[in-house]
């Protein structure tokens, strides 16, 4: 055992060895941009782990105690022993399920670094097999369909702008600058980025995107604009950058009527999410619950100041008629077409503390003055509701 042990061991140390004559990619050096948290999982003690868990995996799958050291595999054997000290080393000589496990294991930085080792493992450390997990797990709860069909957009306008030189955009490009009026950065192309060999279209190259805040992309933010006390208990779309350094987002609203773009810097994770509804924040929400709605059930809603502004979603619970005592056992608000709809972070004499719908015939109410309300979205998440009540005012608003 002692034995396989070294005979085991002896690829990785050559592949230590050889991290530092290689140099890493253009889009591999991104990673120096990320945050401490990405080197701090990749010292030599947690791959040195890695390699521990290894081991016992390989104990288990009966490999040969005499193994080629020009091509381990899991058939393989040699009649000589001494070709130990005669072979090179690597680690793509340790057998294909234990490179697989140790690579699972690895976390994005540390797939950056040996991607750029040999294009052997460049190519594995760069399949979305890998980079699947490290999404979902750090971006998937801002990630929605319209983040997703912005990098489509991003991708179509980098491969174009591969074949634009100078002068005027061509072909798609160009398509692209007429119809995608929204568009407010234009991405440009590295240089650098021709010569690497990761996709564009990959999940990695997206990771990088977003990590190192090359990517804007849609997404809401409650109580915008640090709280103002006119967004209290709101959420707004806005375009989102990353920023590594600090662990925080920098937030730009669209702008409307005659304001200008709002830009928002330092905003924490807590208060993002991914569009709980994949439309443009102009288009009116068909609600589908307006039947189901009781007293007490927890409730977001559309608001607007004007025609020319963009929804924003408002938190709110069902409230009771005032015919109604709130006694649950005689209670028959459910059963009326007006419903009630109560903001209890206003003050109750405020204007803004109540207003109705009509079950039935609901679209979007209000007049400029009050503004327009909007559709309506029932909330049956612990998570949802427990966030909003998380943001509540310290003090009641006017």
């Amino acid at each position: 055992m002692l034995l396989y042990f070294i005979i085991t061991c002896f690829p990785f140390i050559f592949f230590l060895k050889s991290l530092t004559l290689k140099p890493l990619p253009p889009w591999a050096t991104e990673m120096r941009l990320l945050s401490p948290w990405f080197w701090k999982n990749v010292s030599l003690f947690s791959i040195s782990k890695l390699i521990k868990n290894s081991l016992t995996l390989s104990y288990f799958t009966s490999i040969p105690s005499k193994m080629s050291l020009k091509k381990m595999s899991f058939t393989s054997k040699v009649d000589n022993f001494d070709e130990v000290e005669e072979g090179v080393m690597s680690v793509l000589d340790l057998p294909e399920l234990v490179l697989e496990g140790i690579l699972e294991r690895l976390p994005p930085a540390g797939l950056c670094s040996m991607a750029g080792v040999c294009s052997s493992l460049r190519s594995r450390c760069i399949s979305d097999h890998f980079w699947k997990k490290h999404m979902k797990k750090k971006w998937g709860r801002l990630i929605g369909p319209a983040a997703y069909r912005e990098w489509q957009w991003y991708i179509a306008l980098r491969k174009d702008s591969n074949h634009v030189k100078q002068g005027k955009p061509k072909g798609l490009m160009r398509i692209l600058s007429i119809v995608r009026a929204s568009w407010w950065i234009k991405s440009k192309v590295d240089e650098s980025n021709k010569q690497s060999s990761l996709p564009d279209d990959s999940i990695m190259s997206w990771f990088l995107a977003l990590e190192t805040g090359r990517f804007w992309f849609p997404a809401q933010v409650y109580n915008r604009q640090n709280g103002h006390v006119g967004f209290m208990l709101s959420c707004y779309d806005a375009e989102l950058s990353y920023d590594p350094r600090t662990d925080t987002f920098q937030a730009r609203y669209p702008p409307h009527g005659r304001r200008a773009v709002a830009i928002e810097n330092s905003v924490p994770w807590e208060r993002l999410r991914a569009p709980p509804v994949d439309a443009s924040p102009h288009d009116l929400h068909i609600s589908d619950c307006l039947n189901e709605l009781r007293p007490g059930n927890n409730i977001e809603i559309q608001w607007r100041r004007n025609k020319e502004f963009p929804y924003g979603w408002w938190y709110g619970v069902v409230g009771h008629l005032e015919s109604c005592d709130g006694n649950e056992n005689y209670c028959r608000c459910h059963n009326s077409d007006t419903v009630v709809l109560e903001f209890n972070q206003y003050t109750p004499d405020s204007r803004w503390r109540r207003t109705t719908i009509n079950r039935k015939e609901h679209r979007e109410e209000g007049d400029e003055a009050d503004g327009f309300y909007g559709g309506i979205r029932k909330l049956s998440s612990e998570d949802e509701i427990s966030t909003w009540k998380r943001l509540w005012p310290s003090e009641a608003l006017e």
